[in-house]
């Protein structure tokens, strides 16, 4: 009787790497750069390190579950999640894969903030037009890490990402 090769380190990365962010359906948590580390131990452990956007953010649970489920599907069973909080995420971490994804979905990527102080953005552009004539609307969007807007040219809200 033979025995099941158990999954690649490349395997259990892309089984977790797909994972999608509950609240951003469209990113995954390697596009949203939540997605720290994962470490794979002789005994077939397997530990995944994500960062949180911030340190109450609701979706780590859910993220956590869809980890777990994830690796169970590809046959890694023992596993554990870890939330690291330092360094804090940052909206730098989206990939340019996720900014297009965020453009395509409707909601406006943030800025690169690069070191310093976090610019406070006056405009952003309309995911749907594309017109800087845009108006905040609210500091408090959809989630907790995104604002809503309105653009003055379609007249359409949309949630646009903090920078953070």
């Amino acid at each position: 009787m033979s025995q099941i090769a158990p999954p690649q380190p490349a395997a259990i990365w892309q089984a977790v790497a797909s994972v999608l962010d509950p609240e951003v359906p469209v990113l995954t948590i390697e596009d949203l750069g939540i997605l720290r580390d994962l470490h794979l131990d002789e005994s077939g452990h397997v530990e995944v390190v994500i960062t949180p956007t911030y340190s109450g953010c609701p979706a780590m649970d859910a993220i956590t579950a869809d980890v777990v489920e994830a690796l169970a599907a590809v046959g890694c069973h023992d596993v554990s999640v870890r939330l690291v909080l330092a360094p804090a995420w940052t909206t730098d971490w989206i990939s340019e894969v996720g900014r297009r994804k965020l453009q395509t979905y409707g909601i406006a990527p943030p800025h690169h903030r690069g070191d310093g102080p976090v610019p406070v953005a006056l405009s952003v552009r309309c995911p749907q037009c594309g017109s800087a004539d845009t108006r905040e609307l609210s500091r408090f969007g959809s989630t907790a890490c995104k604002s809503l807007w309105s653009c003055r040219s379609c007249l359409e809200p949309f949630d646009s990402f903090k920078a953070l």
